[in-house]
């Protein structure tokens, strides 16, 4: 018998967007400014790195 995960799913494709997403900014090194200082890009190496397992742990678990 399966379940539907509905949320479980939603959380997992908006985490695998963020980590796309830091994946397009290493890319093309883009620029992020907060108020005067700008972010290093191995800010995006954990932005990609940690949404990405968040994300392939969620599908794993919205398959169940």
């Amino acid at each position: 018998m399966t379940s539907s995960k509905p949320f479980t799913l939603i959380a997992a494709v908006i985490f695998a967007l963020i980590a796309v997403i830091h994946v397009i900014r290493l890319v093309t090194h883009f620029q992020v400014i907060v108020g005067s200082h700008v972010l290093p890009g191995w800010i995006s190496l954990l932005g990609v790195a940690i949404p990405a397992v968040l994300a392939w742990g969620l599908f794993r678990e919205a398959r169940r």
